[in-house]
């Protein structure tokens, strides 16, 4: 098969997976939307065209908000995307805290495979948030998000310069930076 079929096949995979969820925003979009805006900027913005890194932006949250489970990720992608998948998965059995600490703590020592993906992630959670506040978030919810993804950022340095410009770029309009 083809680079670019199983690139579709991978859309297809997360498509039916994430079927039934919707964003957070006011405007309820299919959840979709995400994983195919992050390996959208990834391959537009960031340059990138590895197959493995694509797929695994696309997949990146199945296993973490939907039934899938790595081995089936594993066994319709391969070990590679198995991997990528599992470096960027939280493990939700955990609190928030303890995630969103854990994101900080372990962003440093992912692959770069897996850092771009954090990366096309963390651009696109915070444009949507410079375009519409989720239902149940206050403003200052949204400015600690900002303020969390800087530290995050912090540990994915030099992995991507025009993604990294892009999402200093958003962090900046909330006064947030993460190259000071």
């Amino acid at each position: 098969m083809s680079e670019l079929g199983q690139l579709l096949e991978a859309v297809h995979f997360a498509a039916a997976k994430h079927k039934n969820q919707r964003r957070k925003n006011p405007e309820s979009t299919p959840y979709i939307n995400h994983p195919i805006s992050v390996a959208h900027a990834l391959w537009k913005e960031g340059g990138v065209s590895d197959l493995a890194t694509l797929q695994a932006a696309v997949l990146h949250d199945t296993v973490e908000d939907t039934e899938t489970t790595p081995e089936e990720i594993g066994h319709h992608f391969g070990s590679e995307v198995k991997g990528l998948v599992a470096e960027v998965t939280d493990d939700k059995s955990l609190p928030k805290l303890e995630r969103k600490r854990l994101q900080i703590e372990h962003a440093p020592h992912t692959s770069e495979k897996a850092k771009l993906v954090k990366l096309g992630d963390k651009l696109d959670n915070l444009r949507d948030l410079t375009q519409t506040t989720p239902i149940g978030w206050s403003e200052q919810r949204v400015q600690e998000y900002f303020e969390w993804s800087a530290k995050v950022m912090k540990g994915l340095m030099g992995t991507n310069q025009a993604m990294e410009d892009a999402i200093e770029q958003v962090l900046n309009t909330r006064g947030v930076s993460f190259r000071k």
